[in-house]
């Protein structure tokens, strides 16, 4: 049976939860209000993001772009980066390994 994780919220407009993990990867649900923004932040953790929906603008170091639902990208360890929510929705990650400071 899989485990159930809380519900937590990282940021203003912001909930996270885990879906599942291992200590080699996890699988984390962020859903956003619209204007909701994840800060800055940047971890060793190598992450994939999928836009399951809504729109999103990213900043990856240098870069700034946006996605929109069926879109994805990787994140590499260490990048700068973080977003502004311009659409309400949800956004599935994969860490590589597992973030421990989730649980």
């Amino acid at each position: 049976m899989p485990a159930t994780y809380p519900i937590v919220n990282p940021d203003p407009g912001v909930t996270r939860q885990v879906l599942s993990e291992a200590p080699e990867l996890m699988v984390v649900s962020f859903t956003f209000a619209q204007g909701a923004e994840g800060t800055l932040h940047n971890h060793v953790h190598v992450q994939s993001t999928y836009v399951e929906s809504g729109r999103f603008e990213f900043t990856l170091g240098e870069k700034v772009f946006e996605v929109a639902s069926g879109d994805s990208f990787i994140i590499p360890s260490n990048a700068i980066h973080g977003c502004r929510c311009i659409e309400a929705g949800r956004l599935i990650d994969c860490f590589t390994p597992r973030r421990d400071d989730f649980l």
